[in-house]
Parts: structure tokens; sequence; C-alpha cells
């Protein structure tokens, strides 16, 4: 599956006139192709679809958009996997920063995960002390993700 995004304004403008930036993100392997903009206009918008995603992933877009009409509806399972994936600058999941604990995967219903069979021997005041414990943690975690980017930001510059 694939997103795209326009960044910009960017100021001072590029010594070429551009001003922004056209992204396309293959979200499965992170692969991005990018192109600078004086305006996006959508012939622009086209050109580069055309020619830097179709004419080299042509494949995978057509059996996308042949066999998943309906891929509004997949937008939920897009979300979830974003909201649960540990996210480099921060070094944690959103899921977890939001709510302090990490989410249970659909696919761990299926097949229990170690720590979901943990929990399931749980007497249900021990579970609710646990969960107690996870919410008083939260702003520690989110303080630890707040570190980790500054971290990470200096690192990057």
């Amino acid at each position: 599956m694939w997103g795209m995004d326009v960044i910009g304004l960017i100021n001072p403008k590029a010594s070429n006139g551009h001003m922004f930036i056209l992204v396309a993100i293959d979200y499965f392997t992170k692969w991005i192709e990018a192109i600078t903009l004086a305006s996006v206009t959508a012939k622009a918008v086209a050109r580069f679809l055309r020619r830097d995603v179709i004419a080299r992933y042509g494949k995978i877009i057509e059996k996308m958009t042949v066999n998943y009409k309906d891929w509004h509806e997949m937008l939920p399972y897009a979300l979830l996997a974003y909201r649960t994936s540990i996210r480099t600058s921060t070094g944690a999941t959103p899921y977890s920063l939001v709510y302090g604990m990490e989410a249970v995967l659909p696919i761990e219903v299926e097949i229990p995960s170690m720590r979901i069979l943990a929990e399931a021997e749980l007497e249900e005041a021990e579970w609710a002390k646990q969960r107690y414990e996870q919410l008083n943690f939260i702003n520690e975690k989110r303080l630890k993700a707040l570190c980790h980017g500054q971290r990470y930001q200096q690192r990057m510059a």
C-alpha cells in the first residue's frame, strides 16, 4: 500500500524555484520516492505517479487497484499497524504512549502470545492491579519517549 503527501511551502525557495516536496511511500517496505515542485498541480502529481511510481512498481499498483476496490475499508488496519509499530524517534509505539500498555493484536487472539497467556492466568484482582500500575507509569514512559526522541534528533543533526 502506498501513501502520498506534499511537504511545503518551504522557505526559502530552492535555487531552482521549487518550494514543495511530493513524497510517495510504500508503507510495507518504507521505500520512498520524492520530487521537488515549484507548484503542486494535478498534472505534476500525475506525471510523478506515472514516471516514479507506476512505471517502476506498476504491477503492484495494478494488482492492488484491481483486487482491492474497497481499499478505503482497509484504513483502520493500516492505522492499527502504524499505531502498534515501534517508532525509531520515540523507541515506543504510539499506542503505548497513549494508553500506557501495548495493544492486543488480532493475531494474538487467535494464536496467544506469551504475554496473553501470562495475563490469562492472572486472577481478576491481579490483572486490575497490573493495569493500574501501567497507568501510573504512563507519564514515565512518555518522558522516556521524549528523551529518546531528543537523543534521536541529536544523532540526526
